[in-house]
């Protein structure tokens, strides 16, 4: 019987080492870069939508399944982020929703168009609007949420955890006060968006942004562009904001109806170079090409 429970003790070991670290999935890439920048080695960060994609359409495999189910803790964006979450079966005490706070003020989008890009199928933007953390004030708010949900999992590094947070908040505070001054340099000066993901930047800054739905690998046909024109006579923007780079013959048809292109990229995926931090500040620096109202 001894021997018995000795052997049961040691297999439980082997599978799982006391010494591991808890495992954190996070359901887009803010949320591990948040989570990594507040408990660093302390917890093993995974992010597993493939960097081709949009987290936000992500369908996980059932190894994905299996390493969800297996995580300590889930880190969700909320606002119907994820969408896989109504087709997987995972325990309640695992999921940890960061925008909870706020969901109150989460913004309903009411266009109902239906449009595809690369592998994701057809899917529409009609609902509430996901990309909460480029409203830098909401992403203060997640990134304190992330930092609740790691000290339950690592109560003892309460204080590491705690200040190593203070200074994410410190760079979060920065990037809106930046962006807040941006908006007053800009004013009421028309914008428009190649896809409909600005809706929380709009509204925490006061930016006057209409969309369409572009892509910015694909060069607009005459049906997008007359679409464009249809919006400019209402909204004469002189700038658009992509999403990504845009192709080159896309920046050439934009300019020859008074436009230009900058990009200020959600960065919902892991970038290929830098961290979200890096792609923010570079977003900033893009939006200072535009002067101010004349």
């Amino acid at each position: 019987m001894v021997k018995q429970l000795f052997l049961a003790l040691f297999l439980l070991v082997a599978v799982r080492p006391v010494c591991a670290k808890p495992v954190v999935q996070a359901s887009n890439y803010p949320l591990a870069y948040f989570a990594q920048r507040i408990a660093g080695e302390r917890i093993d960060v995974q992010f597993l939508p493939p960097p081709d994609g949009d987290p936000a359409f992500w369908e996980p495999s059932d190894a994905d399944i299996g390493k969800l189910q297996s995580a300590d803790r889930i880190l969700l964006n909320g606002a119907t982020y994820e969408k896989w979450l109504a087709h997987v079966s995972l325990p309640d005490s695992l999921l940890w929703d960061t925008s909870e706070a706020f969901a109150p003020r989460f913004f309903t989008i009411k266009d109902t168009t239906t449009h595809s890009h690369g592998k994701e199928g057809a899917h529409s933007h009609a609902g509430t609007a996901f990309t909460t953390w480029i409203d830098f004030s909401q992403a203060r708010l997640q990134a304190e949420s992330v930092l609740l949900g790691l000290v339950r999992l690592l109560p003892d590094a309460r204080k590491d955890l705690e200040a190593r947070a203070a200074t994410l908040t410190t760079d979060l505070d920065e990037l809106d006060r930046e962006m807040l001054s941006l908006a007053r340099a800009i004013g009421d000066q028309p914008l428009v968006a190649s896809h409909p993901v600005y809706h929380y930047l709009a509204r925490r800054y006061g930016l006057k942004i209409e969309s369409v739905l572009w892509e910015p690998e694909t060069v607009p046909d005459e049906a997008a562009l007359q679409t464009l024109r249809g919006v400019l006579t209402k909204h004469p923007a002189k700038w658009m904001i992509w999403e990504g780079t845009p192709a080159p013959e896309s920046v050439a048809k934009l300019r020859t109806l008074g436009l230009g292109s900058l990009v200020f990229a959600p960065c919902g995926n892991r970038p290929e170079t830098g961290d979200w931090l890096t792609v923010m500040r570079q977003n900033l620096g893009n939006l200072r090409a535009i002067p101010g109202p004349r």
